[in-house]
């Protein structure tokens, strides 16, 4: 009787640890679906899939889309996906965008922009795939700055495919064109000052008239002349008779006064 007693407790701690390590297994894949870590593409497409159902969940239950509150379901998902993998993070921001509403794609653009690796594996090919729907200035402006310009900024996509949008017959991406110089030469989006890129794609719109796309060239060039204000001179010296009236009288406030709009003395 206690020989067999034994066996039976030796089967049931066999059992026990077999069950452990069963769980210790779906334990790890778990975490690797979370991470973006797990090998197999259709586990990653599964997890994605998941958390674009749950941030559009979030996005929902809010009290209402602020930036504030819409950026804090985005801070908490960049934490959660810190160590996914980049076409992880792409295929969520690619999720997103199915959803209407400027709020997933928001925070579609930012999750990669935060996300360092996922920043810079962007190459003319995922630019066009996140690009796909752009339909308003505030989009286009999120793209431009913290994806497209960055990407181009940092020689991941070419000059070709910035240029091709600046002849668009969508002003959109004439807009998203000139909007992607911003990263080139602002302090907060990299700082390092780039004349030629920026003013190549300024010069291709120089007689442009769209209300939208005339805007987005006079910002292009007053990021410049924070950092190159002879060469922004030198551009309206050559360009004033063609320019719009707007761009050239917000680019010279700003190169005589450092404001777009000087206050009047009253």
């Amino acid at each position: 009787m206690a020989g067999i007693r034994s066996i039976i407790q030796s089967r049931e701690k066999h059992f026990n640890q077999v069950i452990c390590l069963i769980r210790c297994v779906a334990f790890e894949q778990h975490i690797n679906e979370v991470t973006g870590m797990g090998s197999a593409h259709t586990t990653e497409r599964i997890k994605v899939d998941d958390f674009v159902r749950e941030i559009d969940a979030r996005l929902r239950a809010l009290p209402d889309l602020a930036t504030e509150n819409v950026r804090a379901v985005r801070r908490e998902f960049s934490k959660r996906l810190s160590n996914a993998s980049p076409q992880a993070v792409i295929d969520l921001a690619l999720g997103l965008l199915n959803k209407p509403g400027i709020e997933h794609r928001f925070i579609a653009y930012e999750l990669i922009h935060h996300h360092r690796a996922a920043l810079g594996s962007l190459g003319e090919k995922e630019l066009k795939q996140l690009g796909h729907g752009i339909n308003s200035w505030g989009v286009v402006d999120m793209f431009a700055c913290y994806l497209s310009g960055p990407a181009w900024r940092e020689n991941q996509a070419p000059d070709s495919l910035i240029h091709g949008w600046a002849r668009s017959h969508d002003r959109w991406w004439r807009r998203a064109a000139l909007v992607s110089t911003v990263p080139l030469n602002n302090k907060a989006r990299g700082d390092r000052g780039d004349a030629k890129r920026t003013l190549s794609v300024c010069r291709m719109l120089v007689s442009e008239r769209n209300d939208m796309v005339v805007k987005a060239l006079s910002w292009a060039l007053r990021e410049l002349a924070k950092r190159d204000s002879q060469a922004v001179r030198e551009f309206l010296a050559e360009h004033k008779d063609v320019l719009a009236a707007r761009v050239v009288r917000e680019v010279n406030n700003k190169l005589t006064t450092g404001l777009k709009y000087p206050r009047k003395d009253r």
